[in-house]
């Protein structure tokens, strides 16, 4: 039977990593990015044309689904797999990044959150145990602790009661995890290193955190306003602190050049809705920057948006098609242009992945930025 969870490093470069996360329903190949599937769906994107995208691994969201349609509901018609049609790894957020997100709507104390539920104004009471339990009912195969995402800027003692708070949640999550044990036997545990930009912060959390037990470790906080070079400076002094055997996962993140900087600091997961929100709105994401189909220089434009993309769009479709389609508004718009994106993300994710294999990833990664900062090249005339 295939392991309920083995991390192992095949190669390394400098501080960068590329290994394989085994699970009982398929091997995620890292470092990884995993698109969003928010509400059990990537959105405009059949499951099937997920995969094919080259993506092992999907992210649920726990506060979303537990709305809407219910987690209870989702356990009864089979589990988040059977009910999306994916049967690789999800891993399901924990509801703490909306915490943070409905601060007009929440209350706050150490048992947990009380909320209203965006779309019919209930109340809603989300502790480390609820969500393990809404979790384990999805069927995730890789599940968060609970925690409080700490908003920036923040001073040093309220980034510090935040994550003492995080750090007792985290051990509520550790025991309501284990209690689920036909769940447990099957499923993965990670904790999220907190203590926003303060590197005393960080090492506690760290340490705390290693102390109750986890699988994984992401690293959260980040990506919510301080900026790539504060992102980064965060991640130079948190990185070596890590355990080195367990996988590092950096949520919400990001952009091209942010996954390329933070896979050279080590870490060997992303997750982020950019790819697919930007397709939806007429952004792409080429190897020469990113190109905006709405603007009026695409409508007669007969190439493809990156020469060097293997998805459907770029092999069937000219500019001047996607230009006009999302400029009509329709679907198939959005369709395309978020599988260009998602692919296009999936192959930088295996380019980095053939850099770090090969020793080559400081030379690959100056490429990839000098390239991708020169921006999309107009036509000639």
């Amino acid at each position: 039977m295939p392991p309920r969870f083995d991390f192992a490093i095949s190669h390394t470069d400098g501080t960068a990593r590329r290994g394989q996360i085994a699970m009982q329903r398929g091997t995620i190949e890292t470092p990884a990015f995993m698109p969003v599937g928010t509400a059990g769906t990537v959105k405009a994107m059949h499951t099937r044309e997920v995969r094919a995208t080259g993506a092992d691994i999907l992210l649920g969201n726990t506060y979303h689904l537990m709305l809407r349609p219910e987690a209870v509901r989702v356990d009864a018609l089979g589990g988040l797999h059977r009910f999306m049609n994916w049967d690789r790894p999800i891993l399901t957020d924990s509801g703490g990044f909306q915490v943070m997100s409905l601060t007009d709507l929440r209350t706050l104390d150490e048992e947990g959150v009380t909320f209203k539920s965006h779309i019919d104004g209930r109340r809603i009471d989300l502790t480390p145990e609820r969500s393990m339990e809404i979790q384990r009912l999805l069927g995730s195969d890789i599940v968060m602790a609970f925690d409080e995402c700490t908003p920036f800027p923040a001073s040093f003692e309220e980034a510090e009661a935040s994550m003492e708070l995080s750090m007792r949640w985290a051990k509520r999550s550790r025991s309501g995890f284990d209690s689920g044990t036909d769940h447990a036997a099957r499923a993965a545990l990670f904790g999220i290193v907190q203590g926003s930009v303060y590197e005393p912060l960080r090492m506690r959390s760290i340490a705390a955190l290693e102390e109750i037990g986890f699988d994984g470790l992401a690293v959260g906080g980040l990506a919510v306003g301080e900026g790539q070079a504060l992102m980064f400076e965060t991640l130079d002094f948190t990185m070596p602190a890590m355990p080195t055997g367990k996988p590092r996962y950096l949520m919400g993140v990001g952009k091209p050049d942010d996954i390329v900087g933070a896979v050279e600091r080590g870490i060997d997961m992303f997750d982020c809705v950019l790819p697919s929100r930007s397709g939806r709105t007429g952004q792409a994401f080429t190897w020469r920057g990113t190109v905006n189909i709405k603007n009026a220089r695409h409508r007669d434009d007969p190439r493809p948006l990156d020469a060097d993309c293997r998805c459907e769009a770029c092999q069937h479709y000219s500019r001047a098609y996607l230009h006009h389609l999302i400029r009509a508004g329709e679907i198939l718009g959005a369709m395309l242009m978020t599988q260009h994106n998602l692919t296009f993300y999936q192959d930088l994710m295996a380019r980095l992945r053939g850099a770090i294999e090969q020793g080559q990833l400081s030379k690959w990664a100056t490429q990839f930025r000098e390239t991708y900062a020169q921006g999309d090249i107009a036509p000639i005339a």
